[in-house]
């Protein structure tokens, strides 16, 4: 497929421009119908909106709220009506507003507060919020706030008017797209290949986007899942293209024609993408395990954009290499490439060197990494589950002033009122039952509609505090089994608070499985027990850490002005499910990314510290790239406006960081450095069973037997496979003085030097290794800028040789 797309390039181009011009012009003609749905089978609150519907079942639009307070005098006063009333008149008139309600009506003395200073107007409008003109919701909210002068404050809040001071859609997704290509620009130096990631990602979240906008008129999609599907789209497309590229420049770095490159590139990493991909998409697929219904859009919108990532690194990214050819490289790479012939792009410089101090000092490491993490896993003893409201909203915005002035005239818990429905018994004994209740501040009953009465209940303190929950708590276990009547408490404090229950309980089972997910996974992949067991316990480390770092800014408030995120408050209810999805699928990426090279060395060589030690020395850089274009992205949506999006992104930011900079870099090969040679044991029983999955061939099998120079009409050498029929020959290239030798050039050839069979460059610390087909006499060449060439006969028995070389600067010796 990859050699298709490559030569029919304009096909594919068109194919892509087509349906993302196609997707995008009919989810614009539809429009969206997102619709947050927190109903929960068998719960409280869900009985209890039940009834209401049947009581009422009136479809009502969207109310919002007018507030305004005086510094002097009361709100009844003439100078206050006189441009309050005409405002809220102007506003009565407006094309789509159903109702107003004013205080200065005939029923309106409740909605004055006691000390007479603050006031408030309900504005219901004929759509729901997501329906509601934004052109008419800032009409009402000029309109309103044009009323305020000297010593009269008018502020605004609900639903509808929280969706227009949000900031303009596209912003965060825009910084992380500049933030990315940086990094980008920095890792490949080349403007061109910069470029393709962000192509790529772009064509994927575009389709993903307006996919998910018409697929939000056939099924439940709720607002927030659009924001976490660009979050996990961008940054995925653009860290799946990165690995195609990288090992795409690479094969041409080694002398291969662009077109092989790329075949190669899809047939090694475009493989690890797909298999990357997928176990994002059952990761996420694993949240249908808490049947919540709010969470089925989430699973779709974030699946679907993951789908087409990869879909696009496969498809539009080789078509994309055909298009550029050579230019993929930078000039100076291309100069250099034309003057001195094929170059290695084995690791080297800072990589290698914190490879080797690893393996020299494992305990060091394992322990620094190990109390780092648990330092900031502390936090998460604290976590509380719960959901944010307009009193989390920044400061400045009229919708956090609303909230705030509704509070100090008629209580915290205004902002929250719970409603109590009551079908069958004594209603006056339970109004009368809920008014001595500890915790109330007022209480008011609805008439009756068809048997079934609305009580309304305004705690004594806010939405989010947790003597609100336990008042919830009080009114359903105590007070309404004594009153004899069948009632359920409902409102939207109680469906949250429901909501936060029923994940905390179903959160265990939701971890078990998508942990369990991941063992088998990576123990097909690399037919080990202990892998798979480590890579486990680092997912339950990197979550515990990543969700302390959540509590302490979120929930504790550290830095929350700084960010701009608004006032503390728990952690939204869902958020713990995404996250762990998305950490989950994330972590997978970059644990069969790095663990996949140490395997293979582990199969040629049987050596544990050289295999997780060349592991790491090779994968960390293109590991920590991919980590910090993640971490631009996810960090940029505290740009979107949206407080879950902000916690989501901060929340998967830290995640990334502590997974790749810390666990994978460090703690990882530390402990596998520490457990030797039983990283690999499997029992022969389970070897036996184990169906074979190949997540990412040996680049020998791709095409490119030994690390430099692809000629070709050269014969190879049959690959080593596991079953040992083949072998290697490895050790060190060192100077006279002892000091290893970085770049030499070691090619195995037949023995009389007419075969070529293999050729390698040794990394930073001297070591190389060389395939050898069968047990034999071969001839092996050594050489380096500054030395003498060397060859030497060495023969290979049926296992691994170890042969060191010495390179000597005023020795010469003929090669045959």
């Amino acid at each position: 497929m990859a050699r298709w797309c490559y030569r029919h390039r304009l096909v594919v181009l068109l194919l892509w421009v087509g349906a993302l011009f196609g997707v995008g012009f009919a989810g614009s003609a539809a429009g969206t119908d997102y619709a947050n749905t927190f109903s929960l089978p068998n719960t409280d609150s869900t009985r209890a909106y039940d009834l209401m519907e049947k009581a009422f079942p009136q479809s009502s639009g969207d109310t919002d709220t007018v507030v305004w307070k005086v510094d002097d005098g009361t709100v009844r006063d003439e100078s206050v009506r006189s441009r309050i009333e005409p405002a809220l008149e102007e506003i009565g008139r407006m094309e789509g507003v159903g109702e107003v309600s004013s205080p200065y009506a005939a029923q309106g003395a409740a909605q004055i507060s006691e000390d007479g200073r603050i006031a408030y107007a309900q504005v219901t409008f004929t759509e729901q919020a997501n329906s509601v003109p934004k052109e008419l919701v800032e009409d009402v909210v000029d309109t309103a706030q044009n009323a305020e002068h000297a010593g009269l404050q008018v502020e605004l809040g609900g639903q509808a008017i929280t969706r227009v001071q949000e900031p303009p859609t596209g912003i965060a997704e825009l910084v992380g797209i500049v933030a990315a290509a940086v990094v980008l620009f920095v890792a490949f130096g080349s403007f061109f290949s910069m470029l393709l990631p962000l192509v790529v990602a772009i064509a994927a979240l575009g389709t993903g986007l307006m996919a998910t906008s018409l697929l939000s008129h056939v099924t439940d999609v709720p607002e927030v899942a659009p924001l976490l599907g660009s979050l996990i789209g961008l940054g995925v497309g653009i860290d799946y293209a990165l690995f195609i590229v990288t090992r795409h420049r690479k094969g041409i770095l080694r002398g291969m024609k662009p077109e092989e490159a790329a075949v190669t590139a899809l047939n090694t990493s475009g493989r690890a993408v797909l298999f990357a991909g997928g176990t994002v998409c059952i990761a996420l697929a694993g949240m249908l395990v808490m049947n919540l219904r709010f969470l089925d859009g989430v699973v779709i919108a974030t699946s679907l954009t993951v789908v087409l990532s990869v879909l696009a690194a496969t498809t539009l990214l080789p078509a994309l290499l055909g298009l550029l050819g050579m230019r993929v490289l930078s000039r100076r790479q291309r100069r250099r490439l034309a003057a001195a012939g094929p170059e290695s792009e084995e690791a080297s410089g800072l990589a290698a060197r914190w490879s080797g101090f690893v393996e020299r000092r494992p305990r060091s490491v394992a322990v620094m990494a190990l109390v780092a993490m648990v330092i900031l896993a502390l936090p998460v003893l604290s976590l509380r589950l719960g959901a944010t409201d307009q009193g989390n909203h920044q400061e400045s915005t009229t919708t956090r002033q609303a909230y705030d002035l509704l509070a100090e005239g008629f209580g915290p818990g205004f902002n929250g009122p719970l409603q109590v429905v009551a079908e069958r018994g004594d209603t006056d004994a339970l109004v009368s039952a809920i008014r001595s209740t500890e915790g109330v501040a007022q209480v008011a009953a609805a008439p009756p509609s068809q048997g079934i009465t609305v009580i309304q209940v305004v705690p004594t303190t806010s939405p989010q505090s947790e003597q609100t929950d336990q008042l919830i708590d009080r009114l359903r276990d105590d007070v309404i089994p004594e009153s004899g009547t069948e009632a359920h408490v409902g409102g939207v404090t109680a469906v949250f608070k429901d909501f936060a229950s029923v994940t905390g309980d179903r959160l265990p089972y939701f971890v078990a499985a998508i942990i369990t997910l991941g063992f088998l996974l990576l123990l097909v992949a690399f037919r080990s027990l202990v892998v798979p067991l480590t890579a486990a316990l680092m997912n339950l480390i990197a979550a515990a850490a990543s969700f302390g770092v959540l509590v302490a800014i979120f929930q504790w408030g550290w830095g929350t002005e700084l960010l701009g995120v608004g006032k503390e408050g728990p952690i939204t209810a869902f958020l713990p499910v995404i996250m762990l999805s998305l950490l989950f699928g994330l972590s997978m990426d970059y644990q069969v990314f790095l663990v996949s090279r140490m395997h293979e060395e582990w199969v040629h060589t049987k050596d544990n510290a050289r295999a997780v030690r060349v592991g790491l020395a090779e994968t960390s850089r293109v590991i920590n790239s991919a980590a910090l274009i993640m971490i631009c992205v996810f960090s940029a949506f505290v740009l979107s406006g949206d407080l879950e999006g902000a916690m989501a992104g901060i929340g998967l930011a830290a995640a990334v960081a502590l997974d790749a900079f810390i666990l994978r870099t460090a703690l990882v090969p530390a402990a596998m450095h520490l457990l030797g040679n039983s990283n690999w044991w499997l029992p022969d029983w389970l070897e036996k069973r184990l169906p074979h999955l190949a997540v990412e061939p040996r680049e020998e099998a791709a095409g490119a037997v030994g690390s430099v120079g692809a000629v070709e009409n050269v014969p190879r050498a049959r690959v080593p496979d596991d079953e040992g029929h083949s072998t290697v020959v490895h050790g060190f290239v060192r100077g006279g003085d002892g000091e290893p030798v970085e770049g030499a050039v070691l090619t195995l050839y037949s023995q009389g030097g007419g075969l070529r069979l293999d050729r390698v460059t040794s990394l930073a610390d001297g070591s190389y290794i060389v395939s050898v087909p069968e047990p034999g006499s071969y001839l092996l060449s050594a050489m380096a800028p500054g030395h003498a060439t060397r060859a030497r006969s060495v023969t290979v028995g049926e296992g691994p040789l170890v042969y060191d070389v010495e390179l000597a600067e005023d020795e010469v010796d003929a090669v045959n």
